[in-house]
C-alpha cells in the first residue's frame, strides 16, 4: 500500500501512538475499503510508522491481501469472517455474496475472536465492511465491543453513508471521510449511466418511474445491492443539485430537502428493516421526481 492511501491525519495518529479504539470510514466508492485496509495493516507494521505500512516486515509480509476467501454470513457454506492476507491480529467481515445483511452472528463472531486473548506487544483491529448493512440488533451487540473495548484492539467500521448506523455506534467512533472521485471521468460506466438517468427524472411520468424501480426486483441479495447504490448515487446526485440551486440564489429548495431525506430514510429501511427493494426504489425515485432539481 502507498503512504498516500491513509487518510488524513491517521498517519500522525499511527506515529504518535494515538490510536482510538473505534473508527468509522464512511464516503462512496472503495475508498473507506481500502483506507480501512491500509491503516489495520499500517497498525501492526513493525517497521517505521511514518512510512507503513513499510511491505517489507515479516507483519507486513503476513497482512499482504491475497485472494479473499469467502465469507458465509450463516457459518454454514464458509467462514463467518477471515484474516487480512494470514495475519492473526487482523480481522475482516462484510456480507456474504448471498447475504442481504452483517449478521449477528458475525459481530458475535469478532466479540469472541477479539476477547480470546490480547496482543502480547501489538495492535490488533477487525474492520467490519458493510456497516450499513448491520441491523438494530447487530448494531446492539457492537455496541458491548465499542463500550468495552479490548485493550490495544481497535475496530473499523465501514459504510458508504453512516446514517444508517445507530446514533450511539456512531458517537463511539472517530470519524474518518473520504469524498468522491472528482470528475465525470473518474466515475465508473455504471455510476455515468445513472447521473445521465437522474438528470432527466424531472420528465419521466409516473408509469416510467415505475418501470425504473421494477428493475430492482429478483432475488433480494441482488436486488438490495442495486438499490444500495442507485441510493447512494441519489443522494450524491442531490446534494450537489442542491448546493447548486443554493449557489444561484433559488429559495424553492423544499421538495428537494424533503427529498433527500427521504432518500436517507429509504437507506436506513433498506438495512435494517429488511424492506423490500423495488417498494424503497420506488418511493426514492418518486421523490427525486417530485423534487424539481433538473
Amino acid at each position: 500500500m502507498a503512504q498516500a492511501t491513509l487518510a488524513e491525519g491517521l498517519r500522525e495518529s499511527l506515529v504518535a501512538d494515538r490510536i482510538h479504539s473505534a473508527y468509522l470510514f464512511s464516503g462512496p466508492g472503495e475508498g473507506p475499503r481500502d483506507g480501512a485496509l491500509a491503516f489495520v495493516r499500517a497498525l501492526v507494521c513493525r517497521g517505521d510508522r511514518a512510512l507503513a505500512p513499510c511491505e517489507a516486515c515479516r507483519s507486513c509480509r503476513t497482512s499482504t491481501p491475497g485472494e479473499p476467501i469467502a465469507i458465509d454470513g450463516t457459518g454454514k457454506k464458509g467462514p463467518m469472517l477471515r484474516h487480512v492476507g494470514d495475519h492473526p491480529d487482523l480481522l475482516w467481515v462484510e456480507r456474504g455474496p448471498d447475504d442481504t445483511r452483517v449478521r449477528i452472528g458475525q459481530v458475535r463472531a469478532v466479540q469472541s475472536a477479539l476477547r480470546l486473548r490480547g496482543p502480547e506487544d501489538g495492535w490488533r483491529a477487525a474492520v467490519i465492511a458493510d456497516a450499513e448493512w448491520l441491523n438494530q440488533e447487530s448494531q446492539n451487540a457492537l455496541l458491548r465491543l465499542l463500550e468495552e473495548p479490548p485493550t490495544r484492539t481497535s475496530l473499523v467500521l465501514v459504510t458508504q453513508s453512516p446514517s444508517g448506523l445507530l446514533a450511539t455506534v456512531r458517537s463511539r467512533c472517530q470519524r474518518v471521510g473520504f469524498e468522491a472521485p472528482r470528475g465525470v471521468a473518474a466515475l465508473s460506466e455504471a455510476a455515468r449511466e445513472q447521473l445521465a438517468a437522474l438528470d432527466g427524472i424531472g420528465r419521466l411520468s409516473i408509469p416510467q418511474v415505475l418501470d425504473w424501480a421494477e428493475s430492482y426486483r429478483g432475488p433480494r441479495a441482488v436486488a438490495a445491492e442495486g438499490t444500495n447504490d442507485l441510493l447512494a448515487g441519489a443522494a450524491a446526485w442531490l446534494h450537489a443539485r442542491l448546493s447548486s440551486a443554493s449557489e444561484q440564489g433559488r429559495r424553492d429548495l423544499d421538495a428537494g430537502l424533503r427529498a433527500f431525506d427521504t432518500v436517507q430514510s429509504c437507506r436506513k429501511a433498506l438495512a435494517q428493516r429488511n424492506a423490500n427493494p423495488q417498494m424503497v426504489a420506488e418511493r426514492a425515485l418518486l421523490a427525486l421526481r417530485e423534487a424539481g432539481l433538473e
